[in-house]
């Protein structure tokens, strides 16, 4: 794919005239996909996908068009040639672009992920026979994504990341089921079975007869997939610059207001993790990290090329949306949490997130799935759906007792045009009070 993409580029490059540059930004993947349903392969597939994207600029217009690449050489340039063209026509037309901003520095890069690409059927194989006669229903990604960059100036750079993500849920009657997710770089049949034996644990509790509790607040454990929906929220607009200066940032209050986390929680991008590429689709190269909030405290924000541009700041991300976080771990170990809970709530899973009080960074939203009342450390009973409403300065700042040393890292198991390169790598939490309403 590597050197396809780059004869594609000279290619391009030679169509050029006068002032003309050409921003080229590749895309593709090699992915397995199978769906399971209790516990049964239900649907099993391949897909091979290449796009390319091209931006054609003169001075400070510019015009921009994707297409889907056959992987056949005369017919893609064939294709090429005409988007070409139409983007001249198109361009002539558009005005002056204030925050068009690309690389013109050149900084060359090539990354191969060096870890054998996991054997999808032996997996399914695998996980199939770990969940016996669960009714397990889930999703498995697996194979090779893929990433280029290249313009008109001689800058290259490739990407490639090999990876599987395993997203499924077993359940136990009607609404009762217990979720859980399995990502990595390589696979682990001792890690899937260890959740799988932990699922069943939970099912078997979520047999008991489920509990009512009172709106009021209440001690609580929140694991890694709670936390990311949390964290999720936060990025809503929480670390962009743009969001910054036009003061929509939901954390406006920790930027403006002197409002801090607890001295134990520091997030930063972490774009070394090499999931997704460390360039951006304008040729900037990004650093291996971005410090957001450190000790409590807010750092830095995520800017994209044109923020960068309008408020004259260095490029530092593609999207100022994080898409690699990395949450620091604490003290508490993962094995201990329910001793460390003692009495109250063990939350594995939340949805329907949105902010209740967007500038006070206010969050409600529900709990899902596998929800339990603890009692002297041990699981009593699964708790009813209810409805919390806090915010982010009490969650992970004056409410937070500890963070689990161990951190799950999640992918995100987005399919929608193609497979999502987001990670996450988080501890659970452990707070003093969470705010149910209802």
């Amino acid at each position: 794919m590597q050197d396809y993409f780059y004869a594609l580029a000279d290619a391009m490059f030679s169509k050029l005239g006068g002032d003309e540059q050409l921003l080229l930004d590749f895309s593709g993947e090699d992915s397995d996909f199978v769906r399971l349903n209790h516990n049964r392969i239900r649907q099993a597939g391949y897909v091979a996908q290449r796009r390319l994207s091209l931006d054609l600029i003169e001075g400070q217009r510019h015009a921009e068009a994707s297409i889907e690449l056959a992987g056949d050489l005369e017919q893609d340039l064939a294709q090429l040639g005409v988007t070409l063209t139409q983007l001249r026509e198109q361009r002539a037309l558009l005005p002056e672009d204030p925050y068009l901003n690309y690389a013109t520095e050149i900084n060359a890069s090539e990354y191969h992920h060096d870890n054998t690409v996991i054997d999808s059927h032996q997996a399914v194989e695998q996980l199939i026979q770990a969940a016996g006669d669960m009714d397990l229903v889930g999703i498995f990604a697996n194979g090779i994504q893929y990433a280029g960059f290249a313009n008109s100036m001689g800058q290259r750079n490739w990407h490639s990341s090999a990876s599987c993500n395993f997203d499924w849920s077993c359940y136990l009657a009607k609404d009762r089921a217990v979720k859980n997710n399995y990502a990595g770089f390589d696979w682990q049949p001792v890690r899937l079975a260890e959740k799988i034996d932990s699922m069943q644990h939970q099912l078997e509790m979520l047999a008991r007869p489920s509990k009512t509790i009172e709106p009021g607040s209440y001690r609580a454990y929140l694991a890694p997939s709670a936390v990311s929906e949390i964290i999720n929220m936060m990025s809503w607009g929480g670390f962009g610059l743009k969001s910054h200066r036009t003061k929509t940032t939901p954390l406006l209050q920790m930027v403006e207001q002197g409002r801090n986390l607890d001295d134990s929680v520091s997030l930063r991008e972490y774009h070394g993790r090499g999931l997704a590429p460390i360039f951006t689709g304008s040729g900037f190269i990004k650093p291996d990290h971005v410090q957001l909030i450190s000790n409590g405290h807010y750092q830095d924000c995520l800017v994209n090329s044109r923020s960068a541009r309008e408020y004259a700041a260095t490029t530092n991300a593609d999207y100022e949306f994080p898409g690699a976080l990395d949450l620091e771990g604490g003290e508490l170990h993962s094995e201990g949490v329910l001793k460390e809970l003692d009495t109250g709530l063990y939350i594995n899973n939340l949805w329907y997130l949105n902010f209740s009080d967007r500038n006070s960074c206010q969050l409600t939203g529900m709990t899902r799935f596998a929800c339990f009342w603890v009692e002297h450390g041990e699981i009593q009973a699964p708790v009813n759906v209810m409805r919390f409403d806090d915010n982010i300065y009490n969650l992970l700042g004056t409410n937070l007792l500890g963070l689990t040393r161990e951190r799950e890292l999640i992918l995100d198991a987005s399919t929608y045009g193609q497979r999502s390169n987001r990670s996450m790598e988080l501890p659970g939490i452990l707070v003093k009070d969470l705010r149910l309403t209802l």
